[in-house]
Order: C-alpha cells, then structure tokens, then sequence
C-alpha cells in the first residue's frame, strides 16, 4: 500500500498525517512550534512530526510516496525554504523545508504551498463538485487566501501568490501589520490583532467598556465573547466586520471565485459573527456576481488535510489525477 504525507507548518503547532491512496488518515502526530532560535530548530520540529506520524501509521519513511508541507510565508520556491517569516525573531532566517523532508522519506516528490494555497487544495480536493473556481479564506493567527482558478491552484512564480492579508483595507493606516507596513486587513482583523485593535479603539474613542482590554491574556475570544453586551466589544466586531467585507470584495473582483470558505479560528468559533455577516453585506460591495461564502467542512484539519491532497495529486487537489 502507498503512504503519503502531509504537514502543516503553524506559528503556533506543526502538524503531521500519513494517508493511503483514498486520502484516508492513517496516522498522525503534533508538536509546539519552536520560537526559534533558528531556522534550522523548526526544521528539526517539522522532522519530529513527520517521523512521529509515521509511526503513528505504522509505516517506514523511506517507503512514502510523496508528501507536501503547507507553511507559513514568505518563500524561496528555488530553494524550498520559508525566508524571514513574519512574528519570528530575526535569527531565525531561513527554515529549510523540502530538502530535509526530502531526505527524510527517500523521495524527490516533496511540494511546498503556502498554507491557504494548501486550504484551497484540500477544500477542492473534498467538495463534491471539485470546483475550478474557488477561494480558500483563513481568518486566523492572521489572514491569507488560497485561491484556484479554472482549475489551477495560484502559486506565483515565488510562491508568495494569495497573501490577501497584506491588502490595505484602511488607507489610513491606523493599525502596523506584523510584517511592519500599515492598513492592512491582517492588522485588524486577525486573532492576534483583534485585542490589539481595542486596545487601539479604547484609547483613541470615550467607547466605555468592562473588557480587560489592558490585563495579559487579553484575546479575541474575550472581544467577540462580549459582543452584544459591551459597547466597545460592539465597535470592534462592527470594523472588524466591515473591514472583512472590503477584504472579500476585493478578494471576488480579483478572481471571480464560485465560493469563498472561510477557516481558522476565529470564524470556526465565530461564525455567526463572520460567515453569516459576509453572507448578508457582501452582495452591495460587489460589482460581479455574487459567490456562496461557507464555513469549512474540514476544521482545523483543512490544511494538513490539503498537504496530504496535494502529495496525492500532485499539488492540485484535482480528483482526476489519482
């Protein structure tokens, strides 16, 4: 029997699965990912988890078919590297990915996606129709698109296509994304911005509050908890709202996708808030047609799910290549 594997490279988890032909999970493993001190130690993590997976599934490494790793950005394609990523601490540089991966499993099959190009991989890889046209939305840690059109899945010639999280939606630039330029949708919108983002609004309005908006532990799941019930809890979810809206307009007008699903934490615990709002204001921001906004089927598994396709289908989620 033929194993595959994919891994799912987070800022916060690294993620590993082994799966048969059919895509069915066969073993699977987890691990915290390391804040540096270098690159090379988050390799190393991707390793563990790769090989604690495998034995999870009872299979030799060196027998695996393929496999695909779906990473935070930015990337260095040539090399198969994650270069400079955002929220890491400066020594940690380059993150070497497909080489050591590569060497680990005895196969030269080893694809590198941007982890929403993975999102969008796997969600096609799933649907029932397969559709050509589709767009994979993460509202997360922070936010990014995976995006496919008339049946290929974007990639750019760097890797680096679908970062629809660095678009200006505030060309005032209130908010400092991570990556350090201003306005962008990830700035406001993303799990770790949203309490930045009251704190932001609760020092520049008289927007009363009892949130505990300057204590550690502060969250997004604390702002969208006492939505209905604290005034400045309401302001930050109505901008967070709009700014989503504008950011899916764009998103439409760009690629004209059939549907938009949406994952990552903060619409899985929050959908009313997320997906049924996009669903109700996105038709007047729109000048093409409309497409079905959905939450995910998959959880938190459509990322390392969509590796696990993407080895199967040689990194398109196309059923037709199986």
């Amino acid at each position: 029997m033929a194993s595959y594997v994919g891994v799912d490279l987070g800022a916060t988890n690294v993620r590993a699965v082994v799966g048969d032909e059919e895509a069915r999970v066969l073993g699977r493993a987890k691990l915290p990912t390391p804040d540096g001190p270098t690159g090379i130690a988050i390799t190393e993590a991707v390793l563990d988890v790769t090989r604690g997976a495998c034995a999870d599934a009872g299979v030799d490494p060196k027998t695996v078919q393929a496999a695909a790793v779906a990473s935070f950005g930015p990337f260095d394609l040539a090399e198969g590297v994650v270069d400079n990523p955002a929220n890491f601490p400066d020594t940690v540089g380059r993150i070497p990915l497909t080489g050591p991966l590569s060497n680990l499993l005895g196969t030269d099959e080893v694809h590198l996606h941007n982890d929403t190009a993975a999102g969008v991989i796997g969600e096609r890889f799933h649907s029932e129709r397969n559709p050509d046209d589709m767009v994979y939305l993460t509202i997360s840690s922070g936010i990014g698109t995976g995006v496919c059109v008339d049946g290929n899945v974007l990639s750019g010639w760097d890797g680096n296509a679908g970062e629809f999280g660095h678009v200006v939606v505030d060309p005032d630039g209130a908010m400092t994304c991570g990556c350090g330029r201003e306005g962008h949708w990830e700035a406001y919108c993303s799990g770790e911005n949203v309490p930045r983002y009251a704190r932001h609004l609760f020092g520049t309005t008289d927007t009363p509050t009892d949130l505990p908006v300057n204590a550690d532990g502060f969250d997004a799941a604390d702002v969208f908890g006492a939505h209905g019930s604290d005034p400045l809890a309401d302001l930050v979810v109505e901008r967070v709202q709009r700014w989503n809206v504008l950011g899916v307009a764009n998103i439409v007008h760009a690629y004209a996708p059939l549907v938009v699903i949406v994952g990552g934490a903060v619409a899985i615990h929050n959908p009313e808030l997320v997906v049924d709002h996009l669903n109700e204001r996105l038709a007047p921001e729109v000048f093409t047609n409309v497409p079905e906004v959905r939450l995910t089927e998959l959880g938190d598994d459509v990322v390392v799910k969509g590796a696990l396709a993407s080895a199967l289908t040689d990194g398109t989620g196309d059923r037709s290549r199986l």
